[in-house]
């Protein structure tokens, strides 16, 4: 195997290593977003749900949101609301 051969095979590796990384950091780019914004809370309550009452029955994500937005509004202690 000539030179050229070595770099160009050790290149096709180190770009499916970089391709992997960069999946990585947008994979962890997202659980970060979804985190931030409140995004993931429903499918950990499901979770949660599941576990430990899984007789229970799961509210459709618009019940959880609209529960959870009047829990947060009417708690003075869980922050202000600007609008």
């Amino acid at each position: 195997m000539g030179a050229t051969e070595a770099r160009q095979g050790s290149g096709s590796r180190g770009g499916v290593r970089w391709a992997a990384l960069v999946a990585r950091w947008g994979r962890g780019i997202r659980w970060y977003v979804r985190e931030l914004t409140g995004e993931s809370a429903y499918e950990r309550y499901v979770g949660h749900l599941r576990r430990h009452a899984p007789d229970a029955p799961v509210p459709t994500r618009r019940e959880f949101e609209r529960h959870r937005t009047d829990s947060q509004e009417g708690d003075p202690r869980s922050g202000f609301r600007c609008c």
